[in-house]
């Protein structure tokens, strides 16, 4: 066993932008997929360039690192092909450093910490290699490093399924809905359709300036970064000065949808939410805008389950605007989105069975928390020679 700088035992290679021009959207002999942060979450936007020695590349089994931008410090591996200069590849000395063993190490909070930390102080450069260089590790015998592996990928499957849990949860949600009422778009069963202005009332929400320093009233408010697509994020709470008539016309009540009225990604536009009640006095700015139901007719839950629904989000995506690369819609826009009406009484069942869902995925994601927290104790003590493994 030993403590040696990461650069002892491993080097970082940065990759390579080839121009647009080079750049295809179609397999094709003599290409390779061009490899950015977004292909690890999605393959909706596959890119291949042409091989060339300027090209750096990588295999399924290297360990890449991003640079900069929100996903810094994120660490990657298995795709192949041209990774882009928002990457760095590690490349370690396998005869001294088994792969997983560095993954793991990466993905510690004190290397984590050093890497925000170094990031935010040059944003544009982003991560520098020769600062990871520096960094210690602990670096036992190659079988014991693959021994601490096998205990760390026993306790990172255990996290992977509690995850497919919670996203077999959020399946659930939308197979009930579409048991129950059926497709939005086909309206196979039938039922009274009607736009939103007739079934309750909507409204903007207020500009954020610094002329609001000289009102008298201070109350919390909502914004984008506060609304997903069907849960709220209440982390961070901000506050705005209003008069008492802004404050009458903006306040929330319990059931009121939050619909996101702009955007810089357009599959973002008109998400929505059910406002919970869980903090007094709020309001909302005006890059949200809110629907509160006439609830003699519908079910808050209900329509914002709508809104979420491929019908939902067509429609607002096409009734909406792009100026400087800001995705928008309108209160105007807003009333004409259509719904269909089922009975009332189903509508209630719908948001119950709901209710019942949304209390299990949070204790799901409590446990997930549970199980994240004891991850990293683990992670900590096994590089710092303290994970106890039987021989």
């Amino acid at each position: 066993m030993s403590i040696v700088r990461l650069g002892e035992v491993c080097d970082f290679q940065g990759g390579s932008q080839p121009p647009k021009s080079e750049h295809i959207y179609e397999k094709k002999e003599g290409y390779v997929r061009f490899v950015q942060i977004r292909d690890f979450e999605s393959d909706n936007y596959k890119t291949y360039v042409p091989i060339s020695k300027r090209n750096k590349l990588c295999e399924r089994e290297d360990i890449l690192i991003a640079r900069y931008g929100a996903s810094v410090g994120k660490i990657l591996n298995g795709l192949e092909g041209a990774y882009n200069v928002a990457l760095i590849k590690t490349i370690p000395d396998t005869k001294r450093l088994n792969k997983r063993y560095l993954y793991y190490y990466l993905n510690t909070k004190t290397i984590q910490t050093f890497i925000q930390v170094r990031a935010k102080r040059s944003a544009q450069e982003g991560i520098d290699p020769k600062e990871l260089k520096k960094q210690f590790i602990y670096l036992p015998s190659l079988e014991e490093q693959k021994k601490i592996v096998t205990v760390l990928d026993k306790a990172q499957a255990l996290i992977e399924k509690k995850k497919e849990v919670i996203v077999k949860l959020d399946e659930l949600v939308q197979s009930v809905f579409l048991s129950m009422f059926g497709d939005p778009i086909k309206n196979e069963k039938g039922w009274e359709q009607t736009s939103l202005s007739n079934i309750g009332e909507i409204t903007g929400g207020l500009q954020v300036t610094p002329k609001r320093s000289i009102h008298p009233i201070e109350v919390p408010y909502l914004r984008v970064a506060n609304v997903f697509r069907d849960f709220l994020n209440l982390s961070e709470i901000k506050f705005i000065k209003v008069t008492q008539k802004e404050f009458e016309r903006t306040k929330l009540a319990t059931g009121d949808i939050l619909i996101v009225e702009g955007h810089g990604n357009q599959n973002e536009i008109g998400r929505s939410a059910v406002w919970d009640g869980s903090i007094q006095m709020c309001v909302h700015q005006n890059h949200l805008i809110k629907f509160r139901a006439n609830k003699k007719l519908v079910n808050s839950v209900f329509v914002s389950a709508v809104l979420n629904s491929s019908s939902g989000r067509r429609q607002l995506l096409r009734y909406s605007n792009t100026t400087s690369g800001l995705n928008t819609i309108s209160t105007s826009t807003v009333k004409k989105v259509v719904v269909y009406l089922p009975p009332l009484e189903l509508q209630n069942e719908f948001e119950f069975i709901i209710a019942k869902v949304k209390a299990e995925k949070k204790q799901m994601e409590q446990s997930l928390s549970r199980m994240g927290n004891n991850f990293q104790s683990i992670l900590q003590r096994a590089f710092i020679g303290e994970l106890l493994i039987n021989k």
